[in-house]
């Protein structure tokens, strides 16, 4: 496992302070090198609660999902009996994975020699080990792993000792669920995915403040109206929250919405919660390093139905052909910025009132890391 040296742990966090207003940012270092990538492997992505997908793929006996959490491959599935389960994604005979993709299976057959487990884990055949001995099928089974439904969403967690996401994240599901209740009953609709040449963390940097939006997002500004952005820091998680915009709105039509708020939670470490003006929907947005300077991003739309009506169609594409290439450029642009000597760290913005122009939503978020890499340069 990737240690990080008192002196690597004093570097990053040089000047960071627990109040906002008088702290540095993170030294671009950990945005940089391996070495903390690796450090954040182990001490953040596979202690975390990681979101797979929505509950209603994993509602019937024998449905399946597989899923990577930083290169360990898992499996989410539901038993014959209803209990929903979770497993590495390995064979105990020789290491081969189990299934790939979604669907449903009665059996998990192994493609390589066949050994076949049952949903609950445990082996149920293994061909040709009559004469192997101390062989003890009853005592052979997959490797589980943490899984929990949360706001009829599935997350896992490497992590055997980790609290439940529920205990974790405090008030959460109660703000979601009163912004979005009919969140179980949407269905998948969309996913974008894209690949930034950037640090996760300056990804998820920009999410986080939306002091760059009046300059940067010009017809993202019509959509809310900024005068009522709020975000709130907790725990965990931080809440942003503004009202539907009252004035001409150039980013896309809500003249029939449902939906007139516009609700967006950042859930530690990677992972957004979105609810847009609109009709129905909610959204799941995930960061996933593949390397220091490299990220890659899954965008899930759930809505009323899996088909987008034309408004929505309209909303996804400002998504995609507006909004995502405006961040991505600014995020690639820092990440050149970090890379040249002119540039280690920088201050945060922010007001009393935590309005959308405040940037301690960063400072809360940085905080965390620091976290994860003390834990990794503790004796």
């Amino acid at each position: 496992m990737e240690r990080l040296s008192r002196e690597e742990l004093e570097k990053v966090g040089k000047g960071f302070d627990s109040v906002a207003a008088r702290s540095w940012s993170l030294n671009t270092e950990c945005y940089r090198t391996p070495k903390f990538l690796e450090v954040e492997r182990t001490e953040i992505f596979r202690r975390s609660w990681q979101f797979l997908c929505h509950e209603e793929k994993l509602r019937q006996p024998g449905s399946y999902v597989t899923g990577d959490i930083q290169g360990q491959s898992i499996f989410a599935t539901r038993d014959a009996d209803g209990a929903l389960r979770a497993f590495y994604n390995v064979c105990k005979h020789r290491g081969h994975e189990l299934l790939q993709g979604e669907g449903r299976t009665k059996m998990i057959t192994c493609p390589y020699h066949a050994w076949a487990y049952r949903l609950d884990g445990t082996l149920y055949s293994a061909r040709h080990c009559e004469m192997v001995e101390n062989f003890e099928k009853g005592q052979i089974r997959l490797t589980p792993v943490r899984v929990e439904v949360f706001c009829h969403l599935v997350f896992v967690n490497l992590d055997p000792e980790a609290p439940s996401l529920a205990e974790q994240s405090g008030d959460l599901a109660k703000e979601i669920l009163s912004y979005a209740p009919d969140i179980g009953a949407l269905t998948f609709a969309h996913r974008l995915t894209y690949r930034i040449q950037a640090n996760w963390k300056a990804v998820v940097d920009n999410f986080l403040e939306c002091y760059h939006c009046s300059v940067a997002h010009k017809g993202f500004v019509t959509l809310v109206e900024m005068d009522t952005y709020k975000v709130t820091t907790h725990g965990i998680y931080s809440s942003h929250m503004a009202k539907a915009g009252r004035q001409d709105n150039k980013a896309y039509d809500i003249e029939a919405a449902s939906v007139t708020d516009h609700a967006v939670w950042y859930l530690w470490p990677n992972t957004t919660l979105m609810r847009y003006p609109g009709r129905g929907n909610f959204m799941v947005w995930r960061f996933i390093p593949l390397g220091p300077e490299e990220t890659y991003e899954e965008f899930d739309f759930f809505l009323e139905t899996d088909t987008p009506n034309e408004a929505e169609r309209e909303a996804i594409r400002f998504v995609d052909e507006v909004l995502q290439p405006e961040d991505i450029g600014l995020v690639e642009s820092v990440q050149r910025g970090m890379r040249t000597p002119a540039f280690q760290q920088g201050r945060y913005v922010v007001d009393a009132e935590g309005s959308g122009l405040s940037e301690h939503a960063v400072h809360h978020f940085h905080g965390m890391v620091l976290d994860a890499y003390r834990r990794a340069a503790a004796p």
